[in-house]
């Protein structure tokens, strides 16, 4: 299987760089891991089944942050949408 390319938002990559030096390699580290096999099947990725939001993904990091993303499988992309604190991330699912 060919990889997938990772791509990530502004708004996610800021999120990154804001995190603590540990932190943001953890992030990056389990963000990289979406390139080999995004798709849902372990228990740390999961499609999000909320009506009116279509296709998106979301990947659970380290039981602290959580990394919403889209697939685009015919042009072998994954874009990292936002990242942000399992807390918020419950908050807010509705919006995804």
């Amino acid at each position: 299987m060919v990889a997938f390319q990772i791509i990530i938002s502004k708004r996610a990559l800021e999120y990154i760089e804001a995190l603590p030096p540990k932190s943001q390699r953890i992030v990056i580290e389990r963000c990289k891991t979406l390139a080999e096999d995004p798709f849902p099947g372990q228990g740390d990725r999961e499609l999000i089944k909320r009506k009116g939001h279509k296709d998106i993904y979301r990947l659970h990091i380290s039981r602290s942050y959580t990394a919403f993303y889209k697939i685009y499988t015919e042009e072998r992309i994954v874009k990292i949408l936002e990242i942000m604190t399992i807390e918020h991330a419950h908050k807010i699912y509705g919006r995804f």
